[in-house]
């Protein structure tokens, strides 16, 4: 039990096992080895991440240049939601990655609330909303690598972005790379670590030993699901979605602009994501198997992408299925999974790239210096990994419950007994006060209360707030008006987003 860890091994690849391996070999002297089954394609359709991304690639010493370039990838600034209140042509209201100017200092959804409900809550507090209607970069081709002007994320080609990582995984950072089928899970017999895995045994390379196993093998969870049992922690009572349709389009010209932001459009039983890329974008339905047959969702996202100016022919769309849920336990004896085979529940507000970045920071950070400290990371691993799925859970919900759509999908939604009492409570107490940092107590919460006041007051939700001598209203208006100015001052100096990603195709960004 006293024994260093030494060897880590990754199972699976993609855009998960790479920044697993990355990040790992970019932080420590350790052996990192990931098996990768040949032949198998990666999934494919996460092409969102969060700002956290800029971290997690200059973490691992990526050029963001390169990887704009080799990833066909684009500027995300937040997330669009259409038709989701009422379902009108009108319906549409923002989840920005900036702040809300002036958060903390004032109650803006007091002075929103008393003098300007006529506005979108988003599009008084922030720059950002309007710097996405415009199809504003978030930065300027002098800003160096990774800097912003406004805050930012990334749309990306998730198959190319995996063999980017592979590729400076294995020729940066000395990660050892083996194409394998795995054919058996090895345990140690004996002693204080029996029941540990010992090494996988595959049908190319024999034995793979290690200390550590990290199990990135996606919905088939090899190891943790597999292997040791561990279950799902089934979510469709809560959320319903559980099928997706994905295709890629091709723009209407070469110069057509590219969104700033991730489009989600509310369908009669789930949501269309549409994603902006420099080359395509890519269009997915997502819905509950329960509340729509499989060809009357691929029937409405054809009917999406024609009006949105696709093609009227689009090529046949991609199914896929998936369980929403997420493990009993995330690391159990000296194995952790990371990904998908720790869960996933649906792509509504890209959740799931953010939670394998969370994840490997959390090992890259607190790496067991042997298998006895193993123990003790495990258990603060899981308590801390329960708590932030509940709140991803939580959060997704919150979009579905406020919505004044009608139908048997959204009537379901609205039932108490699908709500998690947790956010039942929340919602009670947000009629009378906004959402606040004492609601989100842990010191990396997985979204603000930033990101709840923008989702509550975007769906229309309405709070009564009682005067309060804390309250200053000349301040909050102080920071609409400022909000309004850098929004203003903003989309006159920057570029648009295919504009800085032409140019940073031919000359690059400034290395920062």
């Amino acid at each position: 039990m006293s024994k260093p860890i030494e060897h880590i091994v990754v199972v699976g690849g993609g855009s998960a096992g790479w920044l697993v391996a990355g990040v790992l070999a970019a932080e420590h002297r350790l052996r990192i080895t990931l098996v990768e089954s040949p032949g198998i394609a990666p999934i494919g359709v996460g092409e969102g991440t969060w700002p956290s991304m800029r971290d997690t690639l200059r973490r691992m010493g990526v050029a963001e240049s390169d990887f704009l370039r080799e990833c066909d990838a684009a500027f995300k600034q937040g997330s669009r939601f259409d038709r989701w209140v009422d379902g009108g042509d009108a319906d549409r209201y923002f989840h920005p990655f900036s702040l809300p100017q002036g958060h903390g200092d004032a109650n803006l959804a007091a002075a929103w609330t008393d003098k300007h409900r006529d506005v979108p809550f988003a599009e008084l507090v922030s720059a950002q909303p309007l710097l996405c209607l415009e199809g504003r970069a978030p930065k300027q081709p002098q800003t160096p690598e990774f800097a912003a002007v406004a805050n930012y994320g990334y749309h990306l080609d998730a198959g190319k972005f995996g063999l980017f990582l592979q590729r400076h995984c294995t020729e940066r950072l000395g990660v050892r790379h083996l194409l394998a089928h795995v054919e058996e899970v090895v345990t140690v017999k004996d002693g204080e670590r029996a029941g540990d895995i010992a090494a996988l045994r595959t049908r190319e390379h024999g034995l793979v030993e290690g200390d550590l196993f990290v199990d990135c093998t996606g919905m088939a969870s090899l190891l943790l699901g597999g292997h040791y049992g561990v279950p799902l922690v089934p979510q469709r009572d809560v959320l319903f979605n559980d099928r997706a349709l994905a295709v890629q389009v091709p723009y209407a010209a070469a110069d057509s602009p590219i969104a700033s932001q991730t489009t989600s459009t509310a369908q009669q039983a789930g949501w269309i994501w549409d994603i902006g890329l420099p080359t395509r974008r890519g269009i997915g339905h997502v819905y509950s198997s329960a509340h729509m047959a499989d060809e009357d969702a691929e029937r409405l996202l054809r009917a999406y992408v024609a009006a949105s100016g696709g093609p009227a022919d689009p090529p046949a769309a991609r199914k896929l299925a998936f369980e929403p849920g997420y493990r009993a336990r995330f690391w159990e004896r000296n194995c952790v999974a990371i990904g998908l085979s720790s869960g996933f529940i649906e792509p509504l507000e890209a959740s799931a790239l953010a939670l394998v970045e969370l994840s490997v920071a959390w090992l890259a950070d607190d790496m067991p210096a042997t298998r006895a400290h193993m123990d003790i990371v495990a258990r603060r691993f899981n308590e801390a990994f329960t708590y932030r799925w509940e709140r991803v859970i939580d959060f997704l919900k919150l979009h579905y419950v406020l919505s004044r759509r009608t139908g048997g999908y959204w009537d379901d939604h609205r039932r108490q007994e699908t709500i998690p009492e947790r956010l039942r409570e929340l919602l009670a107490l947000w009629r009378t006060r906004p959402p606040m940092h004492r609601d989100f107590y842990r010191i990396e919460e997985v979204f603000p209360s930033a990101s709840y006041q923008y989702i509550l007051y975007g769906m229309g939700f309405r709070p009564e707030m009682p005067a309060r001598g804390s309250d200053l209203p000349a301040l909050a208006e102080a920071q609409f008006r400022e909000a309004a100015r850098l929004g203003a001052r903003m989309a006159a100096l920057l570029p648009s987003n295919r504009e800085l990603l032409d140019h940073i195709r031919t000359h690059g960004l400034p290395p920062g």
